[in-house]
């Protein structure tokens, strides 16, 4: 990529140098730099390129990892903090935005580090006291954080995922693990899977173990209700969201803002209040027809937990070329909390769907509820119709994505657009 700096520009690219620009020096392409001198392109390490960009180093940087919930708990401490009359930033799976304005479309969970730095001179630009990203295992193993300096870091759960990538549960552990051993400002699930971390300033939250932010008392029936002691003080938690794993996502981003701008608590709670949730998770996008990103066995887990007091029709498949080892146990636990199943197509990439549904077949029986469509639109038109009375439709793995990924060719799709339309066409 390039990044116009005065009358050059800089990339981290060799294939892209001219004479007198500037060759970003990085982990990942340090193995080129004799091809951007060869074009006299000047090296630079990151230090050099937040001078050269006029980054302002007092944004400080909250950095989101886990195998769930990094998007929504991102997205909560984005809200938080504007409702708060902070000027902020936010990177990460939705894209980049601006003080509630999209700057940059949906890419990866965690950009190379170029693009995360011109990022953060639009964002010095707009005065931002924030910048927060979520911060994926697979940028963590390949450094596309380096260079940053994380005033908070959050981590929020590990379960098994990107084993395609990591090879091993172990080593997508030590990935997560790298990111929490410095002395930076930390907040640590204590209810999760333990991890390793530094424990000089690290904050605990939880609510079933010991913790230092803790939940008291909580009611899920309507929304979240939840009452948080920290010391010897206490704040509500009131939100329209649902399920357990949002009252962790919610206790998450809640005590990283109190402990980074301690905020008044009447005002935090308000703020708390006001966050509406992501688009694409845990989202009613029709009477009784919900819409999320879970693509996990324990994500899909704490969905349909979530929504256990209801009769569930649920829709889901798995991407290809990625862990095939979760795709029985994501039929597991689906069948387990579904009154009827319905397996479909997520995004193939260049695996075979049928392949994909056979794979996710193998962990479980197949009975007169289970339903195998591989064309997506006809496997939520088949659950539509299927629908009687209060049963809930639960379409997962997709969230507000808006492609489906098929031989190397991204062909417009939407969940929630497809919904709309076979509600709208039955009318």
């Amino acid at each position: 990529m390039i990044v116009k700096v005065d009358d050059t520009f800089i990339t981290d690219n060799s294939s892209e140098c001219e004479y007198q620009c500037y060759f970003l020096k990085t982990t990942q392409n340090e193995r080129f730099i004799q091809q951007a001198l060869e074009k006299q392109a000047k090296i630079i390490n990151t230090q050099e390129c937040k001078r050269l960009l006029k980054i302002d180093e007092n944004i400080k940087l909250i950095g989101i990892s886990g195998t769930n919930g990094k998007t929504t708990t991102a997205g909560a401490i984005y809200s938080i903090l504007l409702d708060l009359g902070y000027k902020c930033a936010l990177m990460g799976t939705r894209g980049s935005f601006i003080n509630d304005k999209k700057i940059y479309p949906k890419g990866l969970t965690t950009t190379p580090i170029l693009q995360t730095l011109e990022f953060l001179a639009l964002a010095s630009k707009e005065k931002c006291d924030f910048l927060i990203m979520e911060v994926s295992s697979h940028a963590l193993v390949q450094n596309r954080i380096e260079g940053l300096e994380f005033k908070a870091k959050i981590f929020t759960n590990i379960t098994q995922d990107h084993l395609d990538f990591h090879k091993t549960f172990e080593n997508y552990q030590k990935a997560k693990e790298s990111f929490f051993t410095d002395e930076s400002m930390k907040f640590i699930n204590k209810d999760a899977k333990a991890i390793k971390f530094n424990v000089k300033n690290a904050f605990t939250y939880g609510i079933e173990n010991p913790s230092f932010y803790h939940i008291k008392a909580y009611a899920l029936k309507h929304g979240i209700e939840a009452v948080v002691n920290f010391g010897k003080e206490t704040f509500l938690i009131d939100s329209s969201l649902v399920g357990l794993f949002n009252l962790y996502n919610l206790l998450a981003a809640s005590a990283c803002v109190n402990e980074l701008v301690k905020p008044n608590l009447n005002e935090l709670e308000k703020a708390i209040s006001n966050f509406g949730g992501i688009e694409g998770r845990m989202q009613v996008v029709a009477k009784n027809v919900i819409v999320d990103f879970a693509h996990t066995p324990d994500g899909i887990e704490k969905v349909l937990d979530a929504l256990r007091y209801k009769d569930l029709i649920v829709v889901f498949g798995a991407g290809g070329d990625r862990d095939k080892s979760k795709r029985p146990l994501m039929a597991r636990v689906a069948k387990h909390y579904a009154k009827k199943l319905i397996i479909t197509s997520d995004n193939p990439r260049s695996e075979e769907a049928m392949d994909i549904v056979n794979d996710i077949l193998s962990g479980i029986e197949k009975d007169e509820n289970v339903f195998v469509e591989c064309d997506r639109k006809q496997a939520i038109a088949q659950a539509l119709k299927l629908q009687q009375n209060d049963e809930f439709v639960v379409i997962l793995g997709k969230g507000d994505e808006d492609y489906q990924e098929i031989k190397g060719v991204k062909y417009p799709f939407n969940d929630k657009e497809v919904v709309l339309e076979i509600l709208k066409e039955g009318k």
